[in-house]
């Protein structure tokens, strides 16, 4: 099991971090017990088509995904720790009245608020952890983040199934109410752990806002070098079933399997992944190494011969556990890059127009797998094993150009709060249009 202690230490590298950590592990298993089967949970806790239901989750999405510049705002403006809890509060009373809004207008309305508070949350996230943690630290807590998502998913799916079987279809209405109840409790848990100190974002910050993220072309070429390697991301749950079924003639058992592998290593290797990306002498290293083992795994899927049964699977399955490595190690390393690459003042917007590259792909991936498949089977895999090379040379480009930001002071086990009339805060960097550097 991971301990919420931290990535090998006995000590907290923040006040509040065990509550915090406490709070995530809950909110994952809230969420893993609806995730895995979110079309038949909403089908059954409303009564609604699932041809309907599908098309409220895509155009919400989409209202969802255009709010995210908004969200990033209003974390600069109010704070990420409230804006934390009002998301996680948001979240829980829309799941709470979910089983309550059987017509499409109230399940229309519920799924717009839930999708809004849900594509924000990540970038709040980030932005909180930003606020508490620095350097090796981040690396850890990125890494145990990702650990404990997908612990929570595989713990909360099982006990979907579970309580379904036991229950029969109430049991989605109770499995909705106790998600509801899971992101209440992750908020009182998150509301114990300290605001830190908050960057002092000034008048130049505040007038610069969304033109100073633009402005910043080494951070773009970090989110458009994220855009191409979260295409990976998506590949195993849309990518791979059809590909399974539909190239290798394979069982759709198979495709389970490959989930199952994927959940267990991330849970169990995310932690230690993040100990070795602390290990690269630069950041961008290692989430290029990650990158990398991506391709040679998608490389490595569209070279699989069917009908040859037991080695084809074992291909593939060992194909599914490099890809899996891939993503342990890039996934810390590039989200702390982007984390420590953010000014303090502009870290919301910053983490909001990150998030964006995940959302854009994760709406294009259904339609360029489909597409690239109807064309032959084994071109995806080759189209993305080029898409992710040519982002992870973006990404070596782009940390390079990096420029270091101002030194922060992260709140750590023995730091407070300055007092009011004590030394000004550091200064933030606000980066300006590329002439002007």
């Amino acid at each position: 099991m991971l301990s919420i202690r931290g990535v090998g230490k006995g000590k907290q590298s923040f006040p509040g971090e065990r509550g915090l950590v406490a709070g995530l592990a809950v909110d994952a298993l809230g969420n893993g017990m609806y995730v895995p089967f979110s079309l038949v949970f909403f089908r059954h806790v409303t009564g609604l088509p699932l041809p309907v239901i599908g098309l409220v989750l895509t155009v919400t999405g989409l209202v969802a995904m255009a709010c995210l510049p908004l969200i990033g705002t209003a974390v600069d403006r109010f704070g990420a720790r409230r804006m934390q809890l009002l998301l996680y509060t948001v979240r829980g009373a829309a799941f709470a009245v979910y089983p309550l809004a059987g017509s499409l207008p109230a399940f229309a309305a519920v799924a717009l608020v839930t999708a809004i508070a849900t594509s924000g949350h990540p970038a709040v996230q980030q932005a909180r952890i930003g606020e508490l943690v620095r350097g090796a630290d981040l690396v850890r807590m990125q890494a145990l983040m990702r650990s404990l998502a997908n612990a929570g998913l595989g713990a909360g799916s099982l006990a979907a199934a579970l309580l379904v079987a036991w229950a029969g279809d109430g049991g989605y209405s109770v499995a909705a109410w106790l998600n509801a109840v899971s992101f209440l409790v992750a908020a009182l848990l998150a509301r114990r752990v300290p605001a830190g100190v908050p960057a002092a974002a000034g008048p130049a910050a505040a007038r610069a806002g969304y033109r100073a993220v633009f402005a910043d072309r080494p951070f773009l070429g970090l989110t458009a070098a994220n855009f191409l390697i979260a295409l990976g991301y998506a590949s195993l749950a849309i990518l791979l079933p059809v590909f399974v079924t539909g190239v290798l003639h394979a069982s759709a058992s198979v495709t389970g399997v490959a989930f199952a592998v994927n959940t267990v290593l991330c849970a169990a290797l995310g932690v230690p992944a993040g100990r070795l990306v602390n290990r690269f002498t630069a950041r961008h290293r290692a989430a290029v190494a990650g990158a990398v083992l991506f391709a040679a795994a998608f490389l490595a899927q569209a070279l699989l011969v069917p009908g040859a049964g037991a080695w084809t699977t074992g291909a593939l399955l060992t194909a599914v556990v490099v890809a899996t490595l891939g993503e342990v190690l890039h996934n810390p390393a590039a989200s702390t890059l982007v984390a420590e690459a953010a000014p303090a003042a502009l870290r919301g917007r910053y983490m909001a127009a990150y998030q964006l590259s995940w959302s854009l792909s994760s709406a294009l991936a259904p339609s360029l797998f489909t597409g690239l498949s109807a064309l032959d089977g084994r071109l995806p895999w080759l189209v993305l094993a080029g898409a992710v090379l040519a982002g992870a040379a973006l990404l070596t480009r782009a940390a390079r150009a990096l420029k270091p930001t101002a030194p922060t002071t992260a709140p750590t086990a023995t730091t407070t709060a300055p007092a009011t009339g004590s030394a000004a805060p550091a200064p933030v960097r606000v980066p300006v249009a590329p002439a002007a550097r």
